[in-house]
């Protein structure tokens, strides 16, 4: 017997950690979405960062439906020949020699915490354990991983968490000096901040990360779970800034919606990790290999970068003339197709409350706490998807506007 679904068995059956839309998604291509009722929206959401090349993608379905008719799963007893082939592509990409897979940027963090605490006691003792990350910082949901992130209202109810992580100040390289010491095993960092308002690093600052790392053997660990795989115009972001960290995080865009994860690192570090250090039961599956193989192949080329830089400023043109039409945001920050349009001060808060006119307008948006509306929309996203999507979040604003900013 069939069951009529609808919005209201979410509250009645699902474990309440989201609060998801009144609507539920049914189907989509490309950069637009259709509800239950046939509603049209336009996705600037993106799957937060994850749908890189839009919905139901021709190319990522002939890779998936290609592997699903070979080969889904055989456990990490065994290797296979599309996890092979994603590593070489990965490695022939950026600096790295060695790769791990997992199925989450949460377990890629975890994986790059766990590597650098043995790293470190392996080569220079077990007092050399101190974790330095930074305020306002997300790196996932595991306990290791949300006590490195500094936002206390997402670790507070889970204490005792795990001990020897300090936060500095983002983008104040002087607050990360006084916490950084021969006894710090790793600092971790986004190159730009995204769940904590979408906030790009300085230069001066990574640079000067690198710089302190080098001086106090500590590794240096880039979580670019959200800014990875083509997001701000290169392939990862360290390459816009030119500093290479040792450890490599990525996922969300990795598997164009399809679940991987995975850190990148060099011989030097990757060696501490032998057999049975760590493991995933999925990680590295056939079938996410086969996706995210094709991802890279579509992402990594100089149209498509070259392409998210112009489509950059599109968003940006078009949201300018919006804004000063409206007088709504103070600031429009961000790097390639991650965006964040923070509220002026009179309108703290209020953030949650556009993106919800947004749907009821059809555009799809994201907040970043409670003063950012956030875009992070496919990267190949249609210039038409783009000024329908913008003239529907001009229309939310200005309900927003009206309505008395409730």
């Amino acid at each position: 017997m069939s069951q009529s679904i609808t919005r209201q068995n979410f509250d009645e059956w699902m474990i309440p950690v989201y609060a998801p839309a009144p609507f539920i998604p049914v189907r989509a291509e490309g950069s637009t979405l259709w509800d239950q009722e046939g509603k049209e929206y336009i996705d600037f959401a993106g799957g937060i960062a994850v749908n890189a090349l839009g919905h139901a993608n021709p190319e990522l379905r002939k890779a998936l439906e290609a592997q699903a008719a070979k080969l889904w799963h055989t456990g990490n007893g065994y290797t296979n020949e599309p996890v092979l082939k994603l590593a070489k592509q990965l490695i022939d990409a950026t600096f790295a020699d060695r790769v791990f897979f997992c199925n989450s940027g949460a377990e890629a963090n975890e994986a790059a915490l766990k590597l650098a605490r043995k790293y470190a006691h392996d080569n220079f003792g077990p007092q050399k354990s101190g974790i330095v990350a930074f305020k306002n910082a997300f790196h996932g949901r595991t306990l290791f991983t949300v006590s490195a992130g500094g936002q206390p209202a997402y670790s507070q109810d889970f204490a005792p968490l795990p001990p020897q992580i300090s936060h500095a100040v983002y983008n104040d390289l002087a607050s990360a000096r006084a916490l950084i010491n021969d006894d710090t095993c790793a600092v971790i960092v986004e190159p730009m901040q995204g769940e904590g308002g979408v906030v790009p690093a300085d230069p001066a600052f990574l640079q000067g990360l690198r710089e302190l790392c080098d001086a106090h053997n500590a590794v240096l660990i880039f979580d670019e779970v959200q800014t990875g795989v083509g997001r701000t115009g290169s392939l990862y972001a360290y390459m816009h800034y030119g500093v290479t960290p040792d450890v490599l995080s990525t996922a969300k865009a990795l598997g164009g919606g399809f679940p991987i994860g995975a850190i990148l690192t060099t011989e030097r570090f990757s060696k501490v990790m032998g057999v049975g250090t760590h493991g995933t039961t999925y990680g590295g599956n056939p079938l996410a290999g086969a996706v995210a193989g094709r991802v890279l192949e579509l992402i990594n080329t100089p149209e498509t970068l070259q392409g998210v830089k112009a489509r950059h400023h599109a968003f940006i043109e078009q949201l300018t003339a919006l804004n000063d039409r409206l007088k709504l945001f103070k600031e429009i920050r961000g790097l390639g197709l991650l965006l964040g349009c923070v509220l002026n001060d009179e309108y703290a808060g209020k953030a949650k409350a556009i993106s919800t006119l947004a749907a009821q307008e059809g555009v799809m948006v994201l907040i970043a706490g409670g003063n950012v509306v956030r875009f992070a929309p496919a990267l190949n996203i249609s210039e038409a998807e783009i000024a329908a999507g913008l003239e529907r979040f001009a229309r939310a604003c200005s309900r927003f506007l009206a309505e008395g900013s409730s």
